[in-house]
């Protein structure tokens, strides 16, 4: 089993690579459909899905290590590694997007303060420092003891704890108390900075109503938790059983718990979206609107944004005899992951195909092969990453009768 998905993600992403290289370097945006109408598209859409996955996944490790719910430290380290992973993916995907990245570094030489974007970059460098450190603090006694595995990987371990012996009660208790810290000074820094921030770019264009309104980076964190939530329930399930490994039922429960609190939350917030829109009677927002529901846009909205993101998985959670079943949660939860996909479209896509001005010309646009194949080689790129990550570090974790973590 583990052969077939190595295998497979390997074809895929040297696919990816190839079509990058023939299609992206060489033919440079006509290989997408990408227009001046429609400046954005799959790539944005993608990037802006990782980053919330990045975020929601962090804010979920927060509540182990910030605010000691204990009873989720079983995917505690799998969380950190997975906004690391998704974050990495989600700035490969604007980077293909920007093209030059090599001007981001212009927003940090020459920082415009009252630039959303320059604070967004300056607010990513920042966040993925807090994740490679807190990641560290987290198995750093795992790291230390070397003994889980010998040989060179144990010598990797040393030379990652930069000759760190000290595993004492003393220095556990240290650990904890700065993994603590990082994730309370983490919170504001993913709400405001990383995801809130993200969807600061997209409120603050005031050509696209739809998108110019207070509600739409609070959107952004709560589909940021969603995402998050299912993300991590999904790897665990699915990683127990690959491995043939009993689930902490009651923990994957109470995350069941969680991703429907964050869900209706979700769902409630965007049925206020729609009814500003809709009182305020504004011709744009009512096209908009009409573009996501009645064009031949409409599958995205109504099978990916609020059936496999919303409406299935809530149903999922809420009736009694499916909220109770691992297998349930864990298909709700891949339905959320699905489904968010369709929701990052839905806030990409329309506000384009809608003219900002009567008289010009509406947008039209699907993602060419190119950009497709691009971005299954980038997705493959990050689940390598994760696999990766689960090989080398001492990711997993398992509670004892005393109550600690250890590598397993």
């Amino acid at each position: 089993m583990e052969k077939i998905w190595w295998t497979a993600l390997l074809i895929v992403f040297a696919v990816g690579i190839v079509s990058i290289i023939k299609g992206y370097f060489l033919e440079g945006m006509t290989s997408t459909n990408l227009t001046n109408v429609v400046p954005w598209g799959a790539w944005v859409a993608f990037y802006i899905y990782f980053i919330g996955m990045s975020a929601g996944s962090f804010l979920l490790s927060t509540l182990i290590y910030g605010f000691g719910m204990h009873q989720y430290e079983r995917i505690g380290r799998s969380a950190l590694l997975s906004a690391i992973v998704c974050m990495i993916t989600a700035i490969a995907f604007i980077s293909l997007d920007i093209g030059r990245i090599d001007h981001v570094f212009n927003a940090i030489i020459y920082w415009n303060v009252t630039s959303t974007m320059a604070w967004e970059i300056h607010f990513y460098i920042l966040y993925i420092l807090l994740l490679v450190t807190e990641l560290y603090f987290s198995m750093r006694s795992d790291l230390v003891k070397g003994s889980i595995s010998p040989g060179k990987l144990a010598k990797f371990y040393r030379l990652l704890t930069f000759g760190y012996k000290d595993i004492s009660e003393g220095a556990l208790f240290k650990d904890r108390k700065r993994l603590q810290v990082l994730g309370i000074l983490g919170i504001p820094l993913a709400v405001f900075g990383v995801h809130g921030g993200t969807g600061s770019i997209f409120a603050v264009v005031k050509a696209r109503p739809f998108l110019n309104t207070g509600i739409f980076p609070i959107v952004f964190i709560l589909s940021a938790l969603v995402s998050g939530t299912a993300l991590s329930i999904a790897i665990y399930v699915i990683k127990n059983k690959a491995v043939k490994r009993k689930n902490d039922e009651k923990m994957v429960h109470s995350l069941g718990s969680l991703l429907s609190m964050f869900l209706a939350i979700e769902l409630a917030l965007e049925w206020y979206e729609f009814l500003i829109g809709w009182y305020g009677l504004k011709s744009e927002e009512m096209d908009t609107v009409h573009v996501l529901a009645g064009s031949s846009h409409w599958w995205t909205f109504w099978i990916f944004q609020m059936g496999l993101a919303m409406i299935f998985p809530l149903a999922i959670l809420f009736y009694k005899k499916t909220r109770q079943s691992v297998s349930w949660i864990l298909a709700a939860s891949v339905m959320t992951i699905i489904g968010v996909v369709g929701v990052r479209f839905d806030m990409v896509l329309p506000i384009f195909i809608v003219p900002v001005l009567n008289g010009l010309p509406a947008g039209e646009y699907f993602p060419t092969i190119s950009e497709w194949v691009t971005s299954f080689g980038l997705i493959a790129m990050c689940l390598i990453l994760y696999t990766l990550g689960e090989k080398i570090l001492p990711i997993d974790q398992y509670d004892t009768e005393d109550g600690g973590m250890h590598h397993e």
